[in-house]
């Protein structure tokens, strides 16, 4: 029994509306459930709407061989960015009580007030809002499914750039 295959503009289409549910699915949380996103989310959001972009460009120039690769390529550092991101996320929603670190400013002003060098470094270094759990689904928090759904569309991504046409 042969395996199906997809082509290039449906594997871009289904990577394209998986990025925008997902991206629906936060606003949901964050706008009728009013749980607001930390950093680390909103981070990962980003990763999301950079690979659903790419996804949906590639959807609509169906590129030939080179430019597949390079879509291909681009849509997979996002992911791993976001895969990095979520992990660090995962990690930090892992550690004991006592070594979950303070809770530190909010985006919004760090952004305004700190240069991007020391905005990021603090990002990274978490606070206790990052390491809050507020949300799980089958015992795994949204941080979780994030890296989930983020190492399937980077699976996806793959599949893209060594596709041979």
């Amino acid at each position: 029994m042969a395996t199906p295959s997809f082509s290039t503009r449906t594997l871009a289409c289904i990577g394209f509306i998986a990025c925008a549910s997902l991206i629906a699915i936060a606003l949901y949380f964050q706008h009728i459930e009013s749980l607001d996103p930390c950093p680390l989310c909103i981070f990962q959001r980003v990763a999301f709407i950079g690979m659903g972009v790419v996804f949906l460009a590639t959807f609509l120039h169906n590129p030939a061989s080179a430019g597949r690769r390079l879509y291909g390529l681009l849509a997979a550092v996002f992911g791993v960015l976001g895969l990095g991101i979520a992990a660090r996320h995962v990690w930090l929603q892992s550690l004991p009580a006592h070594q979950v670190p303070e809770c530190g400013p909010g985006l919004d002003y760090m952004l305004e007030v700190f240069p991007l060098r020391k905005m990021l470094e603090t990002v990274f270094k978490g606070s206790g809002e990052c390491a809050e759990v507020s949300w799980t689904w089958f015992g795994i928090s949204m941080p979780g499914w994030s890296l989930i759904w983020l190492a399937i569309l980077t699976a996806l991504a793959l599949m893209l750039m060594s596709r041979k046409s």
